[in-house]
């Protein structure tokens, strides 16, 4: 198994390119997802109501992924803030999520994302996506099906990380800092720029 991992801009992006990843096969245990909720996109009583009305899981009331995603769950995450998580990225990362709040470096979505085989230099360009607002979408994968995984989440309108990196480097960023102030949502439309 290997792990393809993108940050997309929107929650939506990134559950479309879930649902993509389920029709060519991943099972839904081996895709997570890691979203900012700053902007309240996600309110867990809402969704269950919806899910309840309609009949199908939590996932799918929110239209991601055929139901894939129905352990979502809200999590504050220090330097991030609020956040709506699912699959074995959050569940594995838990006490990698919550050690963010002792600062280390390694610890929180950084540390999370480098235990799943992301290098680090990307790994807190991952974690800076999310703390402006963004999402990202990991899965683990067959080797053989690997390119055709990543290839989804390219064309499902990921962010080019270097590019995002080259970006946050000119605002004179130099990593991932969980003592940073999460975004907010009333000051940033652009999910490039710094939220705070």
């Amino acid at each position: 198994m290997t792990t393809v991992t993108a940050l997309f801009d929107t929650h939506g992006q990134a559950l479309a390119a879930a649902d993509r990843l389920a029709a060519i096969g991943v099972a839904r245990d081996d895709i997570s997802l890691v979203a900012s909720n700053a902007d309240g996109w996600y309110e867990p009583e809402n969704h269950v109501a919806e899910g309840a009305a309609t009949g199908v899981g939590v996932g799918a009331a929110l239209g991601g992924a055929g139901g894939l995603l129905a352990g979502l769950g809200l999590m504050a995450i220090p330097g991030i803030g609020p956040v709506v998580a699912a699959g074995w990225l959050a569940a594995t990362g838990a006490g990698a999520l919550a050690g963010a709040a002792a600062g280390g470096a390694a610890g929180g979505v950084v540390g999370a994302l480098m235990g799943e085989g992301v290098p680090e230099r990307d790994a807190h360009v991952y974690a800076e996506g999310v703390r402006r607002g963004g999402t990202i979408l990991s899965a683990r994968v067959d080797e053989a099906r690997a390119v055709e995984a990543q290839t989804i989440l390219d064309q499902a309108a990921a962010v080019e990380i270097a590019e995002r990196e080259e970006l946050y480097r000119k605002e004179g960023w130099t990593g991932f800092d969980p003592n940073a102030r999460p975004y907010v949502a009333d000051t940033a439309t652009d999910r490039s720029r710094p939220g705070a």
